[in-house]
């Protein structure tokens, strides 16, 4: 009986994770599905993926990510032999994304780059995803001309890409515009990773307390967060709380 608790337990969790993070990631969350979600967490979440991710082709996608959990390896293998079946960008942009997602972020960047040509050259996500990638493998320098293809595009400004490339430009000796990049994003209760990575950008700058003082803020705020809010972001929340120790 124990270890069927645990399992349901973990069951649970998992499964309010994967609704939080589509919720968020789709712009759901002002329909009050997140609070939903962690205080019905079974009834919620069936709720939830019934009515907002069993939509057509997202089924496919719950299942690549629960396949991807458990054996990333076989999804690697399955995406290989699918490209060597048909070579399409489709194809080559989902093993990229399976490259960096399993830490491979040097095969990941071959196959976006050779995937940009044509009518995909100017592709926002393959373009978004190569910058991740280069940062990875700490290639800042890459990172620029690929960012100013899509800096003007509105959902840039929100991306993960963006905050790598303010990131970037504070590594490679611009830091006044890294500064400026990083302003944008910096607001409470939210863009976590955007400002643990401009907490670093000030350390490098010798910048020591006002570090210290946006790191103590994301700490503070954690208590305040939501369960599943708290497990999205406990990463950067983990690292600032590292940095605190580590200069204190």
């Amino acid at each position: 009986m124990f270890f069927a608790n645990k399992y349901f337990y973990f069951i649970t969790i998992v499964l309010q994770l994967i609704c939080v993070v589509h919720c968020v990631r789709r712009g759901r969350q002002q329909n009050n599905w997140i609070w939903i979600i962690v205080f019905l967490p079974v009834v919620g979440c069936l709720a939830y993926i019934f009515t907002e991710i069993f939509t057509g082709s997202e089924i496919q996608n719950v299942q690549a990510g629960v396949g991807t959990m458990f054996n990333p390896g076989g999804r690697v293998r399955r995406l290989e032999n699918n490209l060597k079946f048909a070579d399409t960008f489709a194809n080559r942009v989902a093993l990229a994304d399976a490259y960096l997602a399993n830490g491979q972020a040097d095969k990941a960047i071959e196959l976006y780059e050779s995937s940009l040509t044509g009518n995909f050259t100017e592709n926002e996500y393959a373009l978004n995803q190569l910058i991740i990638a280069y940062f990875q493998v700490k290639r800042y320098e890459d990172i620029l001309p690929i960012a100013a293809k899509i800096y003007k595009l509105p959902q840039f400004a929100r991306s993960r890409a963006h905050i790598l490339y303010a990131a970037a430009l504070g590594y490679i000796g611009h830091p006044e515009a890294a500064e400026k990049e990083f302003k944008t994003m910096k607001s409470k209760f939210s863009n976590y990773e955007a400002r643990y990575y401009y907490g670093r950008f000030l350390i490098n700058a010798g910048r020591h307390e006002e570090a210290f003082a946006l790191y103590n803020e994301m700490v503070n705020e954690s208590s305040h967060l939501s369960p599943p809010e708290r497990r999205y972001n406990s990463n950067w929340i983990a690292q600032a709380r590292g940095e605190l120790k580590k200069y204190s």
